[in-house]
Order: C-alpha cells, then sequence, then structure tokens
C-alpha cells in the first residue's frame, strides 16, 4: 500500500489587509498596511513622486493594496478612505468585497 504524502495547507505569507496608513514626507509617500492577523507592512509608494497630490497616492495605495490581497489572498476588497485628522496622514479601511446576489462567479 503506497500513502500519498499529506500536503499542508500554506498560509500565504502576507496576511488580510484590514487597515492602511499612509503619510507624506520629505523623502516620498510612507504606508503601513495593517493586517486582520495583526501584522503589518510598512514601506514607501515608489512609483508616486514626493510632489503627487495626495488623491494621486491614496490611489496608488488602494491599488497596491487590492492587488496584495487578490494576489495572496483571491479576494476582492473594498478600500474607503477616512476623513484626513492631521495633515500628512491618512487612514483607510479594508473590507472584503461584497459580491452582488445574482453575480456568475
Amino acid at each position: 500500500m503506497v500513502r500519498r504524502k499529506r500536503e499542508k495547507k500554506r498560509r500565504p505569507p502576507f496576511g488580510m489587509p484590514k487597515g492602511i496608513i499612509l503619510l507624506t514626507t520629505p523623502e516620498g509617500w510612507r504606508h503601513s498596511v495593517l493586517t486582520a492577523e495583526g501584522g503589518m507592512l510598512c514601506g514607501h509608494l515608489a512609483d508616486v513622486p514626493v510632489i503627487a497630490a495626495p488623491a494621486e497616492a491614496r490611489a496608488a495605495a488602494a491599488a497596491m493594496v487590492v492587488g496584495l490581497a487578490h494576489d495572496f489572498h483571491e479576494a476582492d476588497i473594498d478600500v474607503t478612505w477616512d476623513p484626513p485628522r492631521e495633515p500628512g496622514a491618512w487612514t483607510a479601511q479594508v473590507t472584503v468585497a461584497e459580491t452582488p446576489p445574482n453575480a456568475c462567479g
């Protein structure tokens, strides 16, 4: 009798995003992505110029997180930006996108 080796289901190397923090600095736009598992991914938006408008930086950060969620979790997400509380800093909430009841998969 030959037994098949059990394959362990591997956790994605990047947790499911639940929030974004975006900051403008003299060196460029910085981001932190918070995950549902309690992790954090920090970095800078490499393709966004330092002089870019906040709306452009928010769009780039949201697109990056949407791509990560899709690539690592095969999930569609929505990013909702909160009203800014202080100059140079923005936060967003990330939620799994609702699938319409009549959507075909």
